[in-house]
């Protein structure tokens, strides 16, 4: 199989495309109950789509709850090929500020850090961050500091989408139906929850979602979020004596109920944690809310009952009532749903193989929506998209990195 090569043209169409993207405010709202979590979805939803019509990509549609389905037909005289898929999400993760992106594009990268906003002087560091030194020489596109980038996951809707109009582009190479889909709301773990996986109609897909070149993941996190409310008692502090309940002070307090060594900080590999995302609290009332996070199924359950025994031990110390939890399951890890189906694993380890690139395959310490699409049914391991540091003001991605990634999806394609 030969190599594909990227003119001048298809990387400014690749690298302008991402830019593109990166500038429409998508970030999704855990707290919100629709589909999308926010409006300002439909804004890059809406792009998107219409840019999938003009490159000529057959039936193409949004349904009601924002998800983005179209495909590129097959150019064989008689396919018998199954159809695959490929999937990015373009919502952006709620932990930073993603509205009014700046992206800046850094050429020919000498290794130094990177002044990236002059009036307050926030730098990207190689000192801080070695993985910089990989690409040295490469194109880096990074944020002014001020907001994060959204290469998580902009890089994988960029890429699948300019691998489709490639395709098309290129009727010599032959392949079979390609379904490409768009999803929103995964950074809140709610990504694939009405995905439509029958009319999809793939046999199996890759989310392009990873981050390292050449990471290959198809085992991740379960992952269940919970929320414990503290409910307190407000009196005039100048007559609270033996009266006030400080559910402030009781947010505090239940914090260091839950194992100190047991959070993202502290922990690596296979090992769960439990993590804090979110404290509001007056006197009234407080809302701790957390992720809980084990590749470990037995493990999982058990982080999951631990946490209710700590609400239950609370409540039997301050009085029934004071605290409450509850959890929602948000996905399960999918290693088990690949077992005597590896052909799509190997498949995609080829096809980096191919693209001269060496598969990093391991679990993720995340999850995508490729572990929910699994489980109904649509196996869909995970590709890297080329980003780093993620959900802060320091992510950045290479072009270098998104033409391999595009150049991966055109390789499963012809294989």
């Amino acid at each position: 199989m030969s190599a594909i090569e990227f003119n001048q043209m298809w990387k400014e169409k690749l690298l302008n495309r991402f830019l593109a993207y990166v500038k429409i405010y998508s970030t999704s709202d855990a707290e919100s109950e629709t589909t999308p979590s926010t409006p300002r979805q439909w804004d890059i939803a809406n792009y998107i789509a219409e840019e999938l019509k003009t490159i000529g990509l057959e039936n193409v549609f949004i349904d009601d709850n924002g998800y983005i389905m179209g495909y590129v037909p097959s150019n064989l005289d008689n396919d018998d090929r199954p159809t695959i898929g490929f999937i990015s999400h373009y919502d952006t993760s709620p932990d930073f500020s993603g509205e009014n992106v700046k992206p800046q594009v850094w050429e020919n990268y000498d290794g130094s850090d990177l002044l990236l906003n002059s009036t307050t002087g926030f730098t990207l560091s190689a000192s801080k961050f070695e993985s910089l030194k990989k690409y040295i020489g490469q194109t880096l596109i990074t944020t002014d500091g001020n907001t994060l980038l959204g290469a998580d996951d902009k890089a994988g809707c960029a890429e699948i989408v300019t691998a489709a109009e490639y395709l098309i582009a290129h009727p010599e190479i032959k392949h079979g139906r390609i379904a490409v889909g768009f999803t929103p709301d995964e950074e809140i773990g709610r990504g694939a929850h009405k995905f439509d996986v029958a009319k999809f109609g793939a046999e199996w897909a890759y989310t392009m979602d990873g981050s390292e070149v050449g990471e290959l993941e198809y085992e991740n996190f379960n992952a269940a979020g919970a929320v414990v409310k503290i409910h307190g008692l407000s009196v005039h502090p100048g007559y609270a004596y033996g009266k006030m309940v400080n559910a402030a002070l009781l947010a505090a307090e239940f914090i260091q109920l839950l194992p100190a060594n047991e959070t993202p900080a502290t922990t690596k590999g296979f090992d769960g944690f439990y993590h804090l995302m979110d404290i509001t609290a007056d006197i009234s009332e407080a809302k701790l809310q957390y992720i809980i996070r084990d590749h470990d199924e037995e493990k999982f359950e058990a982080r999951k009952k631990f946490m209710e025994e700590k609400v239950a031990e609370f409540n039997q110390k301050y009085g029934e009532g004071t605290a409450e939890v509850e959890i929602k399951e948000q996905y399960r890890n999918m290693k088990q749903q690949f077992e005597g189906k590896m052909h799509i694993i190997d498949l995609a380890a080829k096809a980096m193989k191919e693209a001269g690139i060496e598969p990093l395959i391991k679990a993720i310490r995340g999850g995508t929506d490729g572990a929910q699409l699994s489980y109904m049914g649509l196996p869909c391991p995970n590709i890297f998209a080329g980003g780093m540091n993620f959900h802060g003001p320091y992510e950045y991605v290479a072009l270098e990195s998104m033409e391999k990634a595009t150049e991966v999806i055109i390789n499963i394609v012809k294989a």
